[in-house]
């Protein structure tokens, strides 16, 4: 622009026109441009600004504001108390995977994060990178769960179970399009989602937002799910992100970066406040050891109440059992048909589910492997084994690890009086439960009867007013037979009109009071209808009455007799499973001793009394075993076999000289036979 103004400022003396108009035109085209160039830029900035508020006004959460508050420095991983054993993580925590050898693929798996949301709004990210379909043996009678690929994701509470399911201390939505809260289970709340999909579970605790205490999905950025509300009693408490899945590989994000930005401003979990989290990082032992206790305690007195006490005052053990691993499988959907044989029992209860990876032991197998190589505090519960001394040294060989501590917990004797009140508590539930249970079946059964009352009562009416119809019917029919007769003998009688007419008028006048009185009896019937109508509703109303007050009454509450109080342990009832079988404990009561330092443990504790009390408490009940148990393995002696095997060369001794005596006398008796008679001769 300088060189073209210079060289048109030369010819400006001879012709000032000319130099006038070129400026002149060009600025007017600059200006022009840069004009168009704003209002196109304008008209760009408002549709872009109604679009976004299109869209925000058909989101249901909107921008996060600004907050300066410090953020949380603590990484976001899970503990090892809070995954079950099958879960390995992989990738600093990054990448789930679960176990599918055997019985494995059946199970769920679990992992609950360490940092829980108490305020604000966050979410995190999942996304399935890999679906496994492990081979299944041919033949199989029982029930695979379905479906074979299953993810969880969602909220609970600290210490509460691992696999979600319907407790009442969790909140997820699955990949099957289904929302459940405790009981409550929504189908197609959601659209289903699958492999290679980031799915962002959202949970809003802000209380200054329309959407406050709901769980939200999203799927790869877009809303698939209406907010839904959280329950009561899980307001004001701190959640924690949980997941669970089944025959897939999961790729967890707590961000703070997100891979799939939501459709509005909001911060992921780890880069949440400090103020809106509560960590629960997990804490190592002092010594750096972790317990793996071995309960030893006689069968059927008070072995699992104690180990369910236990494990509810300490959750960061993991128990190791047989019972625990049904109850794994029950939480996983796999259906397992009722009852058992005389081999079940609460030690060693039967698995029958009909597929071969859940009965041949195989979970057994890969748990037993799988424990001793995670850090973390078991509780191996085995009544018989932990009795034995020789099933004792060999579950102790596997524990062989440094971070580990082996301890033998002693639970015999007479109860502690905690173990005493919590038994107590239980006796007193139990039967304030079975008190209701029979209360509403005495409710229903006295329903039911009324309902049939009320429909006998109700035929009978029916049956009455048929045959009221009927009877009106058959009288109508009569009257109008008699009428017709009538007519017709008077018509052949010759009867001539003017006569007809006055007699039918005579006929009439004679007929009113007959018709009035006919009237007069049918309002009186009526009448004693609504009469005998009103005194059942009079009834019925009393009934109601009292009804409405037993119903309010509720059951009733029961107290514990004085029998009851002095009871340590809860007996056995007839036809219950107990602790042992019956033929498993007759052959190894006569071994079960008690356990001592030499046998591996680093520490042998006693839970209620001391070890000279203990000792004598697992004698006095082996020796009422054998006044009433019957003793499968007992083996004669030296000699007892000696004495045997002279009996029985006696014996034979014996009946052979029996057989010759017989013998000797029946010859005997066939040559005298043989002999001629005097009179034969």
């Amino acid at each position: 622009l300088a060189s073209q103004s210079a060289y048109c400022k030369k010819p400006a003396a001879s012709s000032g026109r000319i130099v006038a108009m070129v400026p002149k035109k060009e600025d007017t085209t600059a200006e022009d441009t840069k004009k168009r160039k704003a209002e196109e830029a304008a008209i760009q900035k408002d549709a872009k600004k109604e679009k976004k508020e299109e869209v925000d006004d058909g989101e249901k959460e909107k921008d996060s504001p600004n907050d300066k508050r410090p953020v949380l420095k603590d990484t976001i991983n899970w503990n090892a108390a809070d995954v079950t054993l099958n879960v390995v993580p992989m990738a600093a925590g990054k990448v789930l995977m679960a176990l599918s050898e055997g019985g494995m693929q059946y199970l769920i798996a679990g992992a609950r994060a360490n940092v829980g949301m108490q305020a604000g709004r966050y979410y995190y990210e999942t996304k399935i990178i890999e679906a496994l379909n492990p081979a299944e043996s041919l033949g199989q009678r029982g029930r695979v769960p379905v479906p074979r690929q299953l993810v969880r994701l969602g909220v609970s509470v600290a210490n509460s179970a691992l696999v979600m399911g319907d407790a009442e201390d969790c909140v997820y939505f699955d990949s099957e399009g289904f929302y459940v809260s405790g009981k409550t289970k929504k189908a197609s709340v959601s659209q289903r989602f699958s492999r290679d999909q980031v799915m962002g579970l959202l949970l809003n605790l802000d209380p200054q937002s329309p959407n406050f205490n709901t769980l939200s999905l999203f799927r790869d950025g877009e809303r698939i799910s209406e907010p839904q509300p959280l329950p009561e009693h899980l307001h004001g408490q701190p959640l924690f992100p949980h997941v669970c899945f089944r025959n897939v590989t999961l790729q967890v994000s707590f961000g703070p970066l997100s891979s799939k930005p939501l459709p509005f401003k909001c911060r992921m979990l780890q880069g949440a406040a400090k103020a809106d989290v509560t960590s629960r990082i997990a804490v190592e032992p002092q010594d750096g050891k972790y317990d793996v206790m071995f309960p030893v305690a006689c069968p059927d007195v008070g072995t699992f109440d104690w180990l369910d006490i236990f494990l509810q005052d300490n959750p960061q053990y993991v128990e190791l059992s047989d019972r625990k691993i049904l109850d794994w499988a029950a939480r996983s959907g796999l259906w397992k048909p009722k009852g058992g044989g005389w081999k079940t029992s609460n030690d060693k209860p039967e698995f029958n589910f009909g597929l071969t990876g859940m009965d041949d032991f195989s979970i057994q197998r890969v748990l037993s492997t799988v424990a001793p190589v995670v850090p973390r505090h078991y509780i191996v519960m085995e009544v018989k084994a932990n009795l034995v001394s020789e099933e004792r040294k060999e579950a102790l060989s596997r524990f062989n690890a440094p971070h580990f501590k082996k301890v033998a917990q002693v639970v015999m004797g007479e109860p502690s009086d905690y173990y005493k009140g919590k038994q107590l508590d239980r006796l007193l539930r139990d039967k304030q439960e079975k008190a209701d249970t029979e209360w509403k079946a005495k409710k229903a059964e006295e329903e039911r009867k009324k309902q049939v009352e009320m429909r006998q009562k109700q035929l009978q009416e029916m049956r009455k007013k048929a045959d009221e119809q009927r009877k009106k019917a058959a009288e109508d029919a009569k009257r109008r037979r008699e009428e017709e007769e009538r007519k017709k003998a008077e018509e052949k009688a010759g009867i001539k009109s003017e006569g007809d007419s006055a007699g039918q008028e005579v006929k009439d006048e004679e007929g009113k009071p007959e018709g009035d009185v006919a009237v007069n009896e049918q309002t009186k019937d009526e009448a004693k209808e609504e009469e005998a109508k009103e005194e059942p509703k009079e009834e019925t109303k009393d009934e109601t009455m009292e009804e409405a007050v037993a119903e309010e009454a509720g059951p009733p509450q029961v107290e514990l007799t004085e029998e009851e109080k002095k009871m340590w342990f809860r007996p056995v009832a007839a036809g219950s499973t107990g602790d042992i079988a019956g033929q498993v404990l007759s052959q190894s009561f006569g071994s079960f001793t008690m356990p001592n330092m030499s046998e591996g443990f680093d520490e042998v504790r006693y839970e209620w009394q001391g070890a000279e009390e203990s000792a004598k408490f697992l004698k006095q009940w082996v020796l009422e075993r054998k006044l009433t148990s019957r003793i499968e393995e007992l083996q004669p002696g030296q000699w007892f076999q000696d004495k045997l095997a002279e009996w029985l060369r006696t014996f034979t001794e014996w009946q052979g000289r029996q057989r010759d005596h017989k013998n000797s006398s029946a010859m005997k008796r066939t040559t005298e036979d043989s002999k001629p008679e005097v009179g034969d001769l």
